[in-house]
């Protein structure tokens, strides 16, 4: 019994030392060796070395992109497969070794471990990230973009062409990408990394540089110029400014002794009379919406509206050259209308239709005042002349005087030469065909009622407009 004590003890013994020996074994060999029932990213790693696992990790990296940000903020994607960037997990791996080696092996005894790791660093092939880098869309534009500085013309005027301004250098931006990808990062922010960079002008890129603030105070200045036109306002944009401006063989600005851009007079008066040319109708016919309904021609008589091209080409000359006059400008008139604007009737006026013998007072658009009328007598030649005219007096209690006759009127309000609106108290009918055998002389007979209400509402200058 004592010899079968012995073995058993020197067998437990035994049994014991070997234990111990396989775990510390174990231990030691899980210091280098993931640990059993290890799994990383989808990849089983147990027994396998930190190489061995990087390996299979960048095998099951599922194609992705790095992100490139531009100067205008835009973000452009890159294919990290076609650029060949490659994972590195080796510092990750490690640090998980570390973490779970050793004894800590015997935890994982009971049921898998899954873990999920992120690359610390990429690899990445120079010459291919440079092609992909040369493909993107804003690159490609870069390296088509001529170096100097020219100032050319426009639809907007004249603008700074800058060929060495904020130049995207390419050899920059690939080496801080490969910077950013060892270091783990995938979104690649060019201003950050200084890849942008402004070439050294030449002598003639500077001159166009001066030429082009010489232009650009003169568009300042010249943009500070409104024209009041009435309805409409007239602001002098670029394009417009620079069409006074005298230029050289190239149809550049050119700079005078002074260095300063020159303002050619002629060309100031050539824009002042096309737009007296827009806006005076003076002489001129116009389509009128007759009440009745139809449309039709009337000549501006005593009416209308005219520019004082001298005044304003003197103006505008001195303006553009100079910091005086600019602001919000009402152009100087020969004649100006009641309305100011292409329109220059608007929408208060007196409309006589001889044809209906019908007259209407309009304010704002709006009818104030119908009335029945008796017009110049046609059929002894004295029918009241059409046209547009204007109210040019008022006058109460007057006696109008002509061969053969004298009449007392309470309200006048001439319009065209002798001829004007009135009452008529001897009169008891009006409208009709009056007018065609018992018609005035050439006056606007009305109601004596209607004819106080006219003359309370229309002010001197209210346009007429008189027809049949």
């Amino acid at each position: 019994m004592k010899k079968l004590f012995r073995f058993l003890a020197v067998f437990l013994l035994i049994g014991g030392i070997l234990g111990v020996a396989g775990v510390l074994a174990l231990t030691f060999y899980y210091r280098r060796h993931f640990p059993v029932n290890t799994w990383i990213n989808g990849v089983y790693c147990t027994g396998k070395s930190i190489e061995q696992i990087n390996e299979e990790l960048i095998n099951a990296h599922e194609a992705s992109v790095i992100v490139i940000v531009d100067a205008d903020s835009v973000s452009w994607e890159v294919n990290m497969q076609d650029a060949d960037i490659r994972p590195d997990y080796t510092e990750a791996l490690k640090a998980y070794l570390a973490q779970n080696a050793s004894g800590n092996w015997m935890n994982n005894l009971h049921a898998p471990v899954s873990s999920e790791l992120t690359a610390e660093k990429y690899s990445v092939d120079e010459g291919k990230l440079r092609e992909c880098l040369a493909a993107l869309p804003f690159a490609a534009e870069e390296a088509g973009r001529e170096e100097g500085v020219r100032v050319l013309w426009s639809e907007e005027g004249y603008v700074l062409q800058d060929g060495n301004e904020h130049r995207l250098n390419l050899e920059t931006v690939c080496a801080y990408t490969k910077d950013c990808l060892q270091k783990g990062q995938t979104t690649i922010e060019l201003l950050t990394g200084g890849c942008y960079e402004d070439l050294q002008d030449s002598p003639a890129d500077k001159a166009q540089r001066n030429l082009w603030q010489k232009i650009a105070e003169f568009n300042e200045r010249s943009g500070r110029i409104i024209y009041d036109m009435g309805a409409e306002k007239i602001s002098f944009t670029p394009d417009m400014a620079v069409r006074f401006l005298a230029t050289d063989q190239d149809s550049l600005p050119s700079l005078n002794e002074q260095g300063e851009v020159t303002v050619k007079e002629e060309l100031v008066r050539a824009w002042v009379e096309e737009l007296a040319l827009k806006y005076d109708t003076c002489n001129t016919e116009r389509e009128f919406a007759a009440t009745r309904g139809d449309m039709v021609t009337v000549k501006y008589v005593t009416y209308g509206t005219r520019l004082d091209v001298e005044s304003e080409t003197a103006y505008l000359f001195n303006a553009l050259q100079t910091d005086t006059g600019t602001g919000v400008h009402v152009p100087a008139y020969l004649q100006e209308g009641y309305t100011r604007g292409l329109d220059d009737i608007g929408g208060t006026y007196i409309e006589i239709d001889m044809t209906e013998q019908k007259m209407y007072y309009y304010a704002d658009r709006e009818l104030m005042l119908e009335t029945d009328i008796v017009t110049g007598n046609t059929g002894r030649r004295m029918g009241t002349p059409q046209g547009i005219n204007f109210v040019y007096g008022k006058e109460r209690n007057r006696t109008l005087r002509g061969p053969g006759y004298a009449s007392f009127v309470k309200y006048w309000m001439p319009v065209k030469g002798n001829i004007g609106i009135h009452d008529a108290s001897w009169r008891s009918k009006f409208g009709g065909q009056i007018y065609k055998t018992n018609g005035s002389h050439g006056c606007i007979n009305t109601p004596s009622d209607i004819m106080a209400e006219l003359y309370e509402m229309a002010e001197v200058g209210t346009p007429v407009i008189m027809f049949y």
